[in-house]
């Protein structure tokens, strides 16, 4: 009779882990908008390029089953920020460190449980030096950029940090 009840009671409390970390409870699907771009400067592929990266690594990290309409777990958003600004300025008032940063509103809705749910912009940036001009670094740190804000909103979802 105990046995019985012991695996009553672990095969009804289900929760899925990934190597990642990551806990998608019951959730069984996952859907990611298209993020519209709202950022002055961003090049036009920067909102294909994002959801594309966060569809990814929906999928890598998670067992869920990416839908296009509306799924367990469901993202949507806008870039917002793509911006370059002066750091640091040399004794001669020339720019020496120059940052460049984006930003990326999310709004994130767990159809199963409201506390998880969000709705938060995720920011990061990286510097770069005088002696590099910003078309010779902008694919590289995009890259990066997004590969961080993408983990950020995906850790924040799925791993609750």
């Amino acid at each position: 009779m105990l046995l019985a009840v012991a695996s009553l009671v672990m095969t009804s409390c289900k929760v899925s882990y990934s190597f990642s970390g990551a806990s998608t409870g019951t959730l069984k699907t996952v859907s990611v908008a298209y993020f519209q771009n709202r950022a002055a400067l961003a090049p036009p592929t920067l909102s294909q390029y994002f959801t594309e990266e966060l569809r990814d690594l929906c999928e890598r990290q998670t067992n869920l089953n990416l839908v296009s309409g509306t799924g367990d777990a469901n993202f949507e958003g806008e870039i917002t920020a793509y911006s370059t600004r002066p750091m640091a300025i040399s004794g001669g008032e020339q720019v020496e460190l120059t940052r460049f940063t984006i930003a990326i509103r999310v709004r994130y809705t767990n159809i199963q449980n409201d506390k998880l749910s969000f709705e938060d912009t995720f920011s990061q940036y990286r510097d770069f030096g005088s002696t590099q001009s910003f078309e010779s670094v902008q694919a590289d740190l995009t890259e990066k950029i997004i590969e961080d804000i993408t983990e950020d909103i995906f850790n924040r979802a799925f791993v609750n940090w």
